[in-house]
């Protein structure tokens, strides 16, 4: 239903956004202090792989993100390739319907719904046993939220 090039690009953004939310003149002093890093620890990383494998993960969730932000990927995968499905069944519904609700905004408001309802929780949930403090989940967590939403909004816009 996407390309590559969605997924790619909802990948980068997360990116950017990362480079924008973690900046020591943003969050990213406050971020390291909660997080009990140092300006020489963060900096004494691979940060070619940490950036590479950053970029993997949020590719892995652009792919799970259009499950959510698309309402077209549940009529295709109710119907395509099951046995005694007449294809016709899809290519009608795609016709009829198949540009409703594929707007940037829409898939926003889901990538939203996601970061909030499930990226959010996830990094609670660690932080919990990590001991580590509300300010820490409120920024791991709304960079998510934030980096969901650009990401939602991306891939239910491209067709």
């Amino acid at each position: 239903m996407h390309t590559l090039l969605t997924f790619l690009l909802s990948a980068f953004s997360a990116l950017v956004v990362g480079f924008i939310w973690y900046n020591p003149k943003v969050f990213g002093t406050i971020w390291m202090k909660e997080a009990g890093l140092s300006e020489e620890k963060v900096k004494g990383g691979n940060m070619f792989a940490i950036l590479g494998m950053a970029f993997v993960y949020s590719f892995l969730i652009s792919v799970v993100l259009q499950f959510l932000v698309i309402h077209q990927t549940g009529a295709e995968s109710a119907t395509v390739g099951i046995k005694g499905v007449d294809p016709s069944v899809f290519e009608n519904y795609m016709k009829a319907y198949g540009g409703t609700y594929r707007t940037f905004k829409h898939g926003a408001l889901h990538g939203f719904i996601a970061g909030l309802f499930l990226a959010l929780p996830f990094i609670g949930t660690s932080a919990l046993f990590e001991k580590r403090s509300w300010k820490y989940v409120l920024i791991a967590g709304g960079y998510w939220i934030v980096a969901c939403t650009i990401m939602g909004g991306i891939i239910c816009q491209m067709k």
